[in-house]
């Protein structure tokens, strides 16, 4: 790894005199000439106050992500007790330790958190929490949230950053690696992590239903009860400034934080954006780390000043100017890589026909936050060809109430979870199954429409990681009020969509 305090991190040419803060309109750069190239700024040196603060910001939120699994007992319901678990494509190789050794896992987990934020052990501490962090996400793919996404990548980037080398035990008992600075690489990646879930979660918003509100009516009708504003939450000019507000904020505050006028009006506004967030939607730790994490777009120097790591950290020396060497090379062409990535997998659903937030299709590590609201109604139809004997699965012998509520919606999950009850009756010599799903789906508050074929057998269906063609296009219009029908009263008004081998009244 490089480190902040070998020569070969300054800039690759000029008569640098002091140190960069890293900040496009808040230079503090002494000299050197404009027409220096963009990457051999790169390796600036600049304060590693920011870097600091965001370890121990970092560690801590992480702990108290640990100790939340613990305290509510996640670790159990969501990990050890379910027999099944709905997986990503290619990972599904990717299960909880048997037994307990899950609450091992965590522990671990917790361990390395601490490591993180005191600076101890640093880099293994990073790598075992991002191990283990991702392992957890790549568990149960009903859990998927995009900020557990954001997590696992933030901890894969700190095992590289090097925020160990002033304010950590690691620095006290290895005074090698102590330094002022950081090369300003690392800050800009950081930046750039961050900033990606806001412009790209703004981006994902420019489309038809946000644009005319979306499933944002839909939400904010259930929270009619709260004080003060709840009443107005319910009329449609609260669910249109809510929608585009969400959309010119995504799309516009990052930039702003890097704009010294409007920087403070910028993070100002995040806090709100971020505290109403937690108070409307209940989307536990996302809003407190962006609150603090957002921090990072203000410079270095600002960053040291304001959070007084002053008496903390020793300030920040002229360092001199070097070449562009070999290890910084490697080092730029691999962050390229990365971000060459970040930057182009969250298009992929254009690879897929059809509206995204109905066929899942590249729906997720996309940043399409809060997009879609799916009401559906689903159910399996079985054949035993063995026995000869027909009848409904029982869904609720198989999944947890988590799996049960996203399984549904995700044609992927549903196809993954019919050959799981496939497999389990042939290792059960209980008979080999035809399985037809009957699923009518509720995109937004349109009236429900089949989302899949029903007249398929789903059990001799492969899952493959192109378009799945049995997935019916999305034809229903959206409505200015949502559908309201209670799903007991769905087979009678959508009749119609239901083959006559799957109405209710024949089944039982």
């Amino acid at each position: 790894m490089v480190t902040p305090s070998n020569p070969s991190l300054s800039v690759a040419s000029g008569n640098t005199s002091d140190v960069s803060d890293g900040h496009p309109s808040d230079s503090n750069s002494a000299s050197g000439p404009r027409r220096a190239r963009l990457i051999d700024q790169l390796f600036v040196p600049v304060d590693i106050a920011p870097l600091v603060f965001f370890r121990i910001f970092f560690g801590a939120m992480m702990l108290y992500h640990v100790l939340s699994w613990v305290k509510k007992w996640w670790i159990d319901f969501f990990l050890i007790r379910p027999d099944f678990h709905l997986t990503y494509p290619g990972f599904e190789w990717v299960q909880p330790w048997p037994g307990n050794w899950m609450y091992v896992h965590f522990a671990l987990m917790g361990l390395a958190s601490v490591g993180i934020m005191v600076g101890l052990l640093y880099r293994l501490s990073a790598t075992v929490f991002f191990l283990g962090v991702t392992h957890v996400f790549l568990i149960e793919k009903a859990l998927y949230q995009n900020h557990y996404y954001l997590i696992c990548l933030i901890s894969g980037l700190m095992i590289f950053v090097p925020a160990h080398h002033a304010g950590s035990i690691d620095a006290l008992l290895r005074p090698g690696i102590r330094s002022p600075v950081a090369p300003s690489i690392w800050l800009w990646l950081l930046r750039f992590q961050l900033g990606i879930p806001y412009f790209y979660g703004g981006l994902a918003k420019l489309n038809y239903d946000w644009l005319h509100g979306m499933p944002m009516k839909l939400w904010l009708e259930r929270r009619t009860s709260l004080p003060i504003v709840g009443e107005w939450l319910g009329h449609d000019s609260a669910a249109i400034l809510f929608s585009y507000g969400g959309l010119i904020f995504d799309l516009l505050v990052v930039p702003a934080l890097f704009w010294r006028r409007t920087r403070m009006i910028a993070y100002l506004l995040c806090v709100c954006f971020h505290l109403a967030n937690s108070v409307l939607w209940e989307i536990g730790i996302f809003p407190w780390f962006m609150i603090g994490a957002t921090l990072l777009f203000f410079p270095p120097g600002w960053v040291r000043k304001f959070l007084s790591m002053r008496a903390v950290l020793p300030s920040p020396m002229p360092i001199p100017p070097s070449t562009w060497s070999p290890r910084q090379r490697v080092v730029a062409t691999i962050i390229g890589l990365y971000l060459t990535w970040q930057l182009l997998f969250p298009f992929r659903h254009y690879l897929y026909p059809g509206v995204v937030s109905w066929t899942e299709e590249g729906h997720h590590f996309a940043w399409h936050m809060m997009l879609r609201e799916k009401d559906l109604g689903i159910r399996f139809f079985v054949y035993n060809r063995d026995t000869n004997q027909r009848g409904l699965l029982q869904v609720s012998d198989f999944l947890n109430e988590r799996q049960l509520t996203r399984m549904g919606k995700d044609p992927d999950m549903i196809i993954e979870f019919v050959h799981y009850v496939r497999d389990h009756y042939r290792e059960h010599d209980r008979g080999d199954l035809e399985i037809r799903v009957l699923a009518l789906t509720s995109l937004n508050g349109r009236k429900p429409q089949l989302l899949i074929d029903p007249y398929l057998d789903y059990a001799s269906v492969d899952r493959v990681w192109g378009t799945q063609p049995w997935i019916i296009p999305l034809t229903e219009p959206l409505r200015k009020e949502g559908w309201k029908l209670p799903l007991d009263q769905w087979t009678t008004e959508l009749g119609s969509l239901i083959p006559d081998d799957m109405k209710l009244e024949q089944t039982e």
